[in-house]
């Protein structure tokens, strides 16, 4: 098992003009992210926000998958949520991702801009398949504050379907990434 761990973050990021915010959870990215994460081996799914109402709603949320009625009625997506853990901070999820793996992770971030020192796909790949473990950092609203961007080691590229046009929601992104981190390779 690879260790990789994701954080969705939804504190510290920025809004459309630029300004360090924080944003609120939704149901969906909760639960899909989760999916993804469960159908490609992530180890914990992170959910960080510093806001006391905003973790209820996450716990809400996982209760539902876990022990309520949508345990029963789809245990597939409990499993998946199984993954999920809030967090307050990215700082706190560094921390219990080192405790877990006895080293600290690589801190990646992710963005729909370069920013910072880049790391390829392929060179991500083969630090886990080397067995460092990677936590994967994504932003909502309009990404990771550059404040948090700074933090990390370094940077994923940005995904580009190569037309110019570039605002994948976050759990299309967090998707294709742990695709191309994990997937399986086929050729032609």
């Amino acid at each position: 098992m690879a260790k990789l761990d994701l954080a969705l973050v939804h504190y510290p990021v920025m809004n459309r003009r630029g300004e360090e915010i924080g944003s609120a959870v939704t149901n969906l990215d909760v639960h899909d992210i989760a999916r993804a994460c469960r159908t490609y081996g992530v180890d914990r799914y992170y959910v960080v926000t510093p806001f006391a109402d905003q973790q209820r709603l996450v716990a809400e949320i996982v209760d539902h998958w876990r022990s309520g009625y949508g345990a029963t009625a789809n245990p597939d997506r409990g499993s998946a949520l199984a993954t999920v853990e809030v967090a307050a901070s990215v700082e706190d999820v560094v921390e219990a991702a080192q405790r877990k793996w006895g080293e600290p992770p690589l801190l990646i971030a992710t963005g729909a801009q370069a920013r910072g020192s880049l790391l390829s796909f392929a060179e991500a790949r083969q630090r886990l398949q080397d067995g460092t473990p990677l936590l994967i950092l994504f932003g909502t609203g309009w990404g990771l504050a550059e404040r948090l961007v700074r933090t990390a080691a370094c940077s994923l590229p940005p995904i580009d379907g190569g037309n110019g046009y570039n605002h994948l929601s976050v759990r299309a992104a967090a998707a294709i990434v742990l695709d191309r981190l994990c997937g399986e390779r086929v050729s032609g």
